[in-house]
């Protein structure tokens, strides 16, 4: 069978400027090296496209959330590089991980009894410091499952990096006398936006994800991080509608004037939200073309009176200020990047 024709629908990925911007957080890091959050696809754009560039730069270590996630950055790293954050909830693995060759991040005693009844070997282990997520409790930590571990990386998450909150300093204290009470070879906490609350943060490595892929959880880095990412759509109907007619589910839009207008092939179903659809334009030669109307599941319809010229196939761009789109849609920018579709990394 031949191959399936082009696709309607485009997502750019711009390896300079992942590059570019894990090594600025690596330096933002001082003393310490900065790893990658690598889980979810890459925060939804694609881990082939993405984990190479962030290993050519020079990234050493790697964190995916599920065991599922292994083998596709196996693919471009030393499975030893490579974190499980979910850790070891059944034997079967614990199997898989000493046959792959990732390391768990233990978060309880179960998991750490599990492991070690498993054979053990070099793990990572995550304290809960005050998120209420995943973790051991401090007091946790002078049990015999806790001291039987070989630790590479002793690691707590901040709950508000990206504000400033009392609450950071809490956890820093806590994480710091942690650290006295297990034995340990490195230390992690700052995430992305932990970066920006100083070396005191910083430890011996840094956990980034958001930025390296372009987010901004907070002003300090502003100037330090590049877009990566960009989505184009081809336009695949043209039609004119007359005053009082409406377009798409529900009517949403009603004409008040005779007008030319385009269906473009981009919808909820690719990850542009519906909650996207008010107030956004596409985007064609710099001309914006407001969305009229709801997002359907693959297709939205935009008005083309500033480009009399837009043909069916064109293609139109879709804006991904992460930031920006954030601001007016309420959606995070984590969202943003990890809700986009499969049609869009064919």
């Amino acid at each position: 069978m031949s191959p399936p024709p082009d696709p309607t629908l485009r997502l750019r990925v711009d390896a300079q400027a992942l590059a570019d911007n894990w090594r600025a957080l690596d330096a933002l890091s001082g003393a310490a090296s900065a790893g990658a959050a690598i889980k979810a696809d890459c925060y939804g754009l694609g881990t082939d496209r993405c984990l190479p560039a962030i290993r050519d730069a020079g990234c050493e270590q790697f964190f995916v959330a599920h065991w599922s996630e292994v083998a596709a950055a196996a693919r471009h790293v030393d499975p030893a590089q490579i974190a499980v954050l979910h850790g070891p909830m059944r034997d079967d693995e614990v199997a898989y991980a000493r046959e792959a060759g990732a390391v768990p991040v233990i978060n309880s005693l179960a998991q750490a009894r599990r492991w070690s009844e498993g054979g053990g070997g070099t793990c990572h282990l995550m304290i809960d410091t005050g998120i209420n997520r995943l973790g051991v409790a401090p007091g946790e930590l002078t049990d015999p499952a806790i001291r039987a571990l070989d630790i590479d990386i002793l690691m707590s998450h901040l709950a508000c990096a990206d504000e400033d909150s009392a609450m950071n300093a809490r956890q820093l204290s806590r994480f710091a006398d942690c650290r006295s009470a297990v034995s340990h070879r490195r230390a992690s906490l700052a995430n992305s936006a932990g970066i920006s609350l100083g070396e005191d943060f910083a430890f011996d490595l840094t956990r980034p994800g958001l930025s390296i892929y372009g987010g901004i959880p907070r002003e300090e880095l502003a100037s330090e991080i590049r877009a990566v990412a960009g989505i184009e759509a081809a336009v695949i109907q043209m039609r004119s509608i007359s005053a009082g007619e409406s377009v798409g589910y529900n009517a949403a839009f009603t004409a008040t004037r005779d007008m030319r207008i385009a269906t473009v092939s981009l919808g909820y179903a690719d990850g542009f939200l519906r909650a996207r659809g008010p107030g956004t334009s596409l985007a064609h030669r710099g001309r914006a073309l407001p969305l009229l109307g709801k997002v359907s599941m693959d297709m939205v319809v935009v008005d083309c009176v500033a480009a009399p010229d837009l043909r069916e196939g064109d293609w139109l761009s879709v804006p991904f200020d992460l930031g920006e789109a954030a601001r007016s849609s309420g959606l995070s920018q984590y969202e943003l990047l990890t809700v986009l579709g499969s049609r869009l990394k064919t």
